[in-house]
């Protein structure tokens, strides 16, 4: 059995206890069933869920900021008279390998607005990414390197 249906049996097994099954709920049990295998650790695979649950978290947290920054820059931009949009296209060197790495993380830039990932080159070691807002380049690939791309490699490595 994998960790994360443990967790997720653990969390029915508490909703159920409490006789209300409900989010709320199913969130504290599925924090308790957290718990308890970081703290028992006897489910296979259990280790690797526990580091890459916080992981995933990390990033679903730093994406929804991203998408809740974007879209207010995006909207600003849409109700001003005079457009503060610089577009443009930049390469970004990837150290995401394989298919999934780098799909998250063009499906990542793309959910977020003002950005839209274009291509991957043929050798897969340059993302080109179109940017709505792009006073310096090198800022944005940074931004990516450190942000999305540093995030989606520690969780999925």
């Amino acid at each position: 059995m994998n960790a994360f249906l443990a967790n997720m049996l653990l969390a029915i097994a508490w909703a159920a206890l409490l006789g209300r099954i409900d989010l709320g709920n199913l969130a504290f049990g599925f924090l308790l069933g957290y718990l308890t295998l970081a703290w028992v650790g006897s489910v296979p695979g259990s280790r690797a869920y526990v580091s890459r649950l916080p992981r995933a978290a990390g990033l679903l947290l730093f994406f929804l900021w991203e998408l809740v920054l974007s879209t207010l820059r995006v909207a600003l931009d849409v109700v001003t008279p005079h457009p503060m949009r610089r577009p443009g296209v930049v390469a970004i060197p990837l150290d995401a390998r394989t298919d999934l790495e780098i799909t998250l993380l063009s499906s990542l830039i793309t959910l977020t607005p003002g950005s839209l990932s274009l291509d991957v080159s043929e050798d897969r070691r340059y993302l080109y990414v179109h940017a709505m807002f792009l006073d310096d380049p090198e800022e944005f690939r940074r931004g990516i390197k450190e942000g999305f791309e540093r995030r989606v490699l520690e969780l999925l490595r």
